[in-house]
């Protein structure tokens, strides 16, 4: 047997992330107290002794499971979870037949052999008309502005009807990382000028993507009328029930409808009508002189922020505009065929750290969207939209879309197990019935409809249930997780894969123990959950449940890859962002990985014989993250996001040369891949 891979269990820094990352990337959230002080239960905390065996979504036919609020559910088609048996050699899953990379720490995009790569667009490149070449230790504020935005992560690929081979690039911003942007940076004394580049270096990019026909290359192409930058002062409509609302006023904006800018926009979804939605994430950190009476356990501090930015506008200063961090946590929506249009913060999906917000349509169709809140112990929603998409391209139609996300239900879930609790000792080892699984309910906080809100939480009005969704969650007993980040509905069977990245307070002293949906103590690795909507309707207010891949090295007795021998699978740890191929398989990018090498991108079957077979397809530089994996039939998308954020990394001791070698400024970017022969990936 291969020895078990070296585990970095030293780091205090959320797996294998440095401290740089933890820093700037969410203002060092796992260095504060844990928001969630509720005494609502974990998963497992309410198993008494001997629910049913069965596994809920366990069948070659079709079960029933019953919920727990009196009905059933039929999951069908769903393959049988069985001891590892020995498998016919053969190249893979369809999509995955590639050889997979090893796990390394170059520095550079390793691809599996027969594939080629390139940089789409460089932090810096201008997009827009007037903007200048990218110059490091020239850069402005002005020209920011119009050029490519820093540490992309989400990404969406639309078609762009009448352009031969091009598509539109939207992009996210997460953050900056100032200590690497600027040569010489004083923490302690930003320059208004690089306080100003950082705020245009957030936000989202629209860019034009030119595509090679004969392999899956793209290219920027910059200045065409469509391409865009939003950042931190640019306009952005509230839009939903808490619109309007008391909580949202300022002295800037005394009617609460027009909030400047978007903060830390992670991963994000794109919609059936054509436009795209983008988390806003750990805003939290932007913010200073915060208080109970502003934070409402969200984690804003007490004192100066990391990036000073109160210094330069007054509505970081939570002292003197309490308000305006009620403005940021919320799912914007973005026409990008429009460069005119006002994106728009849509309430009535709530407000929390949204990693990111994945649309599915009912059969009626209803659009129901699915999100996480990435903290160590929070919770996992949905929103159900009361209004139905109207097809086709006309004004009206396009009109009434872009209304579906403001009326309807928003849910939280509450998960229950199904084996003993004896049964999960928080070792990984699985329960006598081969499975962690279990059964769930969705839980209504607030129904939004043409004339008003309704609160269905004790004791909280509507708005305060869309702007404080936590305490919502807290209220009505919702299911404390190990950061849900991002969530993605499979186009094929309609399951729900939840990427749970990691939560090494897990078993501590004062905190929970290991339970079914959360197996392992001190869970350095993380795990994805495997959800099945009551009779396959998204609108369904139970599903059942279980985990799909629990993470870390094979050799180690407490992974799981959904039964697939392990001998045969590419180790991984920390998943966070996910996609689905055309073939249904999910491709998942890791943050922090655990296991001594660098993270990576790696692809799984979710149905049929080979169900669980998980690859690796990439590998990205020293200190860099990958996001926003997007895998069309011919080439696959990545973020490589800060690069080089190493400790003790600066501009002046760079950690990293990628993505133009010694001399030059390491530059986050977005990367493309394809087979080199013009075939479709992996086939």
């Amino acid at each position: 047997m291969r020895k078990l891979l070296p585990l970095l269990s030293t780091n205090p820094h959320g797996g294998g992330r440095s401290a740089l990352t933890c820093r700037f990337r969410c203002g060092d959230a796992c260095f504060h107290e844990v928001p969630n002080t509720s005494d609502n239960e974990y998963v497992g905390d309410v198993i008494a002794g001997a629910l049913s065996r069965r596994s809920a979504l366990r069948a070659a036919a079709v079960v029933t499971v019953a919920s727990a609020v009196g009905g059933a559910v039929a999951v069908g088609n769903a393959p049988e979870a069985v001891a590892a048996q020995p498998r016919k050699p053969a190249d893979g899953a369809r999509g995955l037949r590639f050889a997979p990379v090893a796990p390394n720490n170059d520095d550079r995009v390793t691809v599996p052999s027969g594939y080629g790569q390139n940089v789409v667009i460089r932090w810096g490149e201008p997009i827009l008309r007037g903007a200048p070449a990218f110059d490091s230790e020239n850069q402005t504020a002005k020209a920011q502005a119009g050029q490519f935005g820093y540490n992309n992560d989400f990404l969406s690929l639309l078609p762009l009807r009448g352009e031969h081979h091009r598509q539109v690039l939207v992009a996210n911003h997460e953050y900056t990382d100032e200590v690497l942007m600027f040569r010489g940076y004083d923490a302690a004394n930003p320059t208004r000028e690089q306080v100003e580049i950082a705020w245009a270096a957030h936000g989202l990019s629209v860019v034009v993507v030119q595509e090679e026909h004969r392999t899956g290359k793209l290219t920027a192409v910059s200045r065409h009328h469509l391409n865009r930058r939003l950042h931190t002062t640019s306009e952005f409509e509230v839009a939903g029930p808490a619109a309007g609302s008391d909580l949202l006023k300022t002295s800037a904006d005394p009617a609460g409808r027009t909030v400047l800018g978007t903060l830390n926009n992670c991963a994000g979804g794109t919609t059936p009508w054509g436009t795209t939605l983008h988390g806003e994430e750990n805003f939290n950190q932007y913010f200073a002189n915060g208080s109970s009476a502003t934070d409402k356990r969200y984690g804003v501090g007490t004192g100066a922020s990391e990036r000073k930015w109160e210094r330069f506008d007054k509505r970081f200063d939570l002292a003197q505009e309490p308000n305006e961090v009620h403005r940021f946590g919320w799912v914007v929506e973005l026409d990008p065929y429009d460069p005119e249009s006002t994106p728009r913060k849509r309430t009535a999906l709530g407000r929390f750290k949204h990693e990111a917000a994945q649309p599915r349509l009912t059969e009626d169709g209803r659009p129901v969207v699915y999100m996480g809140d990435d903290e160590r112990f929070d919770y996992f929603y949905k929103f159900v939209s009361s209004k139905r998409m109207k097809k086709g391209s006309s004004r009206a139609a396009h009109a009434h879309n872009l209304t579906l996300l403001d009326e309807g239900t928003l849910y939280v879930a509450k998960l229950t197990g199904d084996s003993p609790a004896a049964e999960v000792d928080g070792s990984g080892k699985l329960p006598s019935d081969g499975e962690f699984d279990g059964s769930g309910v969705w839980i209504p906080l607030a129904t939004a409809g043409p004339d008003g809100a309704v609160s269905h939480v004790p004791d909280m009005t509507a708005e305060e249930v869309y702007v404080f969704t936590r305490l919502a969650g807290d209220k009505v007993g919702a299911t404390k997780m190990d950061r849900p980040e991002d969530v993605e509905p499979s186009p094929r069977s309609g399951r729900v894969y939840v990427a749970l990245t990691n939560n090494s307070n897990r078993g501590k002293a004062g905190y929970a123990p290991a339970d079914e949906a959360n197996p392992r103590n001190l869970n350095k690795h993380g795990q994805i959950l495997e959800l099945a909507e009551h009779w396959d309707d998204p609108a369904s207010d139970g599903f059942a449940w279980r985990l799909f891949l629990v993470a870390g090295d094979p050799n180690d007795p407490a992974t799981y890859f959904a039964g697939f021998p392990k001998e045969q699978v590419s180790p991984i740890s920390c998943p966070d962002n996910v996609a689905f191929d055309p073939h249904g398989n999910l491709w998942i990018a890791t943050d922090g990985n655990q296991l001594g090498s660098h993270d990576g991108l790696f692809g799984v079957a979710t149905r049929g014989e080979r169900r669980g077979e998980l690859k690796q397809f990439l590998t990205v530089p020293t200190g860099a993250e990958t996001c926003g994996p997007l895998v069309q039939d011919r080439r696959v998308l990545v973020s490589v996001q800060h690069p080089g954020e190493v400790d003790g990394a600066s501009v002046e001791k760079p950690a990293s040369v990628w993505p133009d070698g010694p001399g030059k400024i390491v530059r986050p970017s977005v990367v493309a891949v394809w087979r080199t022969d013009g075939r479709d990936i992996g086939v």
